[in-house]
């Protein structure tokens, strides 16, 4: 692992999905738990019928008739299909009206795949998606051991991408809030990372510099790049699939868990 100015850090900031918050995993989770109801009435697969809705979701959410919107603040068509798009932003009331039929349309195309033209289970399934989602909030082992030893001797600020009801949804979720003393949602700001503005929102509110932080995520291009873009320190966090690929930017450290965190930064046991 390169070894960085860790005497110079005063301030850590963390992603949030998959990062400190199991995000790509509880989705497939209630896409299959959902699926699984088509298997009870049709027999049909529930891991094929869950790919197919991931699938089909796709092509529907790049239609989406906010789409600049949702690109700029980063957010996936499996989370479009569970959001509320709670917020005064315009764009969020155009997606609070769009929201009904594009999650109908994603399930209701996934079960044609199948020869299974039921718009009754397509609505059933797609009202059933975001309830079980919602049942799966849960962190890494690792992420509230780590956040426990290092409070208090840096100051921790949380930055993440997406909705803003969606993503302080899953911070409540996962009862994390009170370890940060800045929050930066890219919902909130209307910009997202990569930009730097996104990191300076939450660098601000610390009183630090960007060269005195240290930026820890998952993102090749969001996290890493944008960090060191603004002059942090940045560690990507590899637990076996890092989201985006890019040969120019290089991390100054890779860690494969939170816990070998701990040996960058110079810090004893987990407490």
């Amino acid at each position: 692992m390169k070894q960085g100015l860790t005497h110079a850090l005063t301030a850590i900031v963390f992603d949030l999905d998959d990062t400190l918050l199991v995000e790509v995993a509880a989705a497939e989770a209630a896409f299959l738990e959902t699926a699984a109801l088509a298997t009870d009435r049709y027999g049909i697969d529930a891991q094929a019928l869950a790919k197919a809705t991931r699938e089909q979701a796709r092509p529907l959410w790049r239609a989406c008739p906010a789409r600049e919107y949702c690109l700029r603040i980063g957010v996936s068509s499996w989370e479009g299909l569970w959001a509320r798009y709670e917020g005064n932003d315009p764009n969020l009331k155009i997606l609070r009206d769009w929201g009904p039929t594009y999650r109908l349309g994603a399930w209701s195309a996934a079960l044609e795949q199948f020869e299974i033209h039921d718009p009754a289970l397509a609505l059933s399934l797609a009202e059933e998606f975001p309830v079980r989602r919602r049942q799966h909030h849960r962190l890494y082992q690792d992420a509230l051991p780590v956040l426990e030893s290092i409070r208090g001797r840096f100051k921790l600020g949380l930055v993440t991408n997406g909705l803003s009801c969606l993503q302080r949804e899953k911070i409540q979720g996962v009862r994390i809030a009170p370890y940060f003393e800045a929050i930066a949602i890219s919902g909130d700001l209307g910009i997202g990372k990569p930009e730097p503005a996104i990191f300076h929102a939450v660098l601000n509110p610390l009183g630090v510099r960007p060269d005195q932080a240290l930026m820890v995520g998952n993102s090749i291009k969001a996290d890493i790049g944008g960090a060191q873009s603004i002059g942090m320190k940045a560690i990507l966090v590899d637990r076996g699939d890092p989201h985006g690929k890019d040969d120019t930017i290089k991390p100054d450290a890779i860690v494969h868990d939170l816990a070998r965190l701990m040996e960058y930064l110079g810090v004893g046991g987990l407490r």
